[in-house]
């Protein structure tokens, strides 16, 4: 099914896809701005993830991979991917806030980003950007993989810029996180998506 805003009239909202490597801050951003987009009416939706609930990271809703695959035979999810061997999926509920009016703000995956915008072709893709070094430091912190696996992970980020590509827009978090909470919430209102 393909959400189509221009066929639900003006109260439709819009889909705000953020994505950007791991380790570049999404969830902390999340959940920075949780206030202030919650006051502004937008929604943040909780992935599902094949990892278990204990690990660190966000605040996300941890399966088996069994119970993610019936989750997705029941058509459980709006979108869902894999990477870096775990599975991953938005809960259909997207839909009815976006239908509802509300814009809703995902946890998304560059790689995913094509197929997003063909079932909401308005989405906000909006890209956390980070320095390679400042990237390192925060993978090596957060302790889930050996150097070595992020030396392939940047690596493989490194594949995936998407700077030449005028419709994501890019929001640095290299420094503080303030500075991005303000710099996410500028572009919303920008977009007319906050007030």
């Amino acid at each position: 099914m393909q959400h189509d805003a221009s066929a639900q009239g003006k109260a439709s909202g819009r889909l705000i896809f953020l994505i950007g490597p791991s380790g570049s801050g999404k969830d902390s951003l999340i959940e920075q701005s949780r206030e202030p987009l919650a006051a502004a009416g937008v929604e943040i939706a909780r992935r599902v993830i094949t990892r278990s609930a204990e690990a660190k990271g966000e605040a996300a809703h941890g399966v088996t991979p069994e119970r993610f695959e019936a989750m997705r035979a029941a058509g459980e999810f709006a979108m869902h991917w894999q990477a870096n061997g775990l599975e991953y999926g938005i809960p259909a509920q997207v839909d009815q806030w976006l239908a509802q009016g509300h814009s809703v703000l995902v946890n998304g995956s560059r790689a995913y980003l094509p197929q997003a915008r063909l079932r909401y072709p308005d989405l906000l893709a909006v890209c956390l950007v980070v320095k390679p070094e400042v990237l390192r430091e925060r993978l090596l912190a957060r302790g889930r993989e050996t150097p070595q696996e992020i030396d392939e992970r940047l690596a493989r980020s490194a594949g995936m810029r998407l700077d030449q590509d005028s419709t994501v827009h890019l929001l640095d978090n290299s420094g503080s996180l303030a500075t991005a909470v303000e710099g996410l919430l500028q572009l919303l209102r920008e977009e007319k998506l906050i007030g």
